[in-house]
């Protein structure tokens, strides 16, 4: 099938891009148009009108800011296949991008429409779930700094407004003490996760001090594992404590079903990828 008819607006400065979104009812923002584009092409969408940001300036690339990695929403998902930022954080990435589709959607696909089309199952949305990054909006009237806990809504479905555009977002740097690990699980390389599992951890001797556990493809939105994270928290750092966590992760998560893989099978995924995940983290 072809899309419908639409109406094709191409900026060339961020002032422009946000009068369009202010202005235009109906219309949709094109970055890498990995996900958009299929749906329109299978009228799942019909946009009245796409506004192309990428001829905007200034929305792609990665810095550093202080504690804080920012990754600008225009920035390929290639990119993150050689760290790009330093120590553990650009390690998890390097891991998460390789998962990320298949190359051609990685060469054009970006990190911000990723998080801004709000897949349950993305790995750039459980990787800003897990680690609490702050996503950077704009619109004409405003910019607004919005935390991932508050971000996504719904499968398909986030916090942007009528007129917002996702332009930045940040993460934080994790230390040199911070261990991290990735796991997921799917029918094939590059389909869609069926679970994926994110491990953080901040270990001193031995000993657990901080631990993050983020959870894909379980539920409508990506998931903090609260239970296993309080399990691994004061603990000593050895399988016999990524089995216990392991456990409490898949007690927790109360899975939807489908043609995929039912709620049981999905529970013992988490429970399996926690496990991996936390031997990954350990090398």
């Amino acid at each position: 099938m072809k899309p419908a008819a639409f109406d094709y607006f191409a900026p060339e400065s961020l002032t422009e891009a946000l009068a369009l979104l202010r202005d235009v009812e109906g219309a949709k923002v094109l970055a890498g148009g990995q996900s958009l584009v299929p749906a329109m092409n299978f009228r799942l969408t019909r946009p009245v009108a796409l506004i192309d940001i990428n001829r905007v300036p200034g929305l792609d690339g990665v810095s550093i800011d202080g504690g804080e990695a920012q990754i600008g929403a225009l920035t390929r998902h290639r990119a993150f296949e050689q760290p790009v930022v330093p120590g553990p954080l650009g390690r998890l990435m390097v891991d998460m991008a390789h998962h990320v589709g298949h190359l051609p959607i990685r060469v054009r696909g970006t990190f911000g429409g990723s998080l801004a089309h709000a897949d349950p199952a993305a790995e750039w949305c459980l990787l800003a779930r897990t680690l609490d990054a702050t996503m950077v909006t704009r619109s004409s009237e405003q910019e607004r700094r919005i935390p991932a806990s508050d971000f996504f809504s719904t499968v398909f479905t986030t916090a942007l407004g009528e007129g917002d555009l996702l332009t930045e977002v940040r993460l934080p740097l994790l230390g040199i003490g911070y261990l991290v690990g990735f796991s997921e699980f799917s029918r094939r390389v590059g389909d869609f996760a069926l679970v994926m599992i994110a491990v953080v951890v901040e270990v001193e001797d031995n000993t657990v001090t901080e631990a993050r556990i983020g959870a894909g493809g379980v539920s409508d939105v990506p998931l903090r594992l609260s239970s296993a994270e309080a399990v691994l928290r004061g603990g000593t750092w050895d399988p016999s404590l990524w089995a216990e966590a392991a456990e409490a992760g898949r007690a927790e998560v109360e899975p939807f079903e489908d043609i995929h893989g039912s709620a049981e099978y999905r529970r013992d995924l988490v429970g399996a990828l926690i496990q991996r995940a936390c031997r990954q983290a350990t090398g």
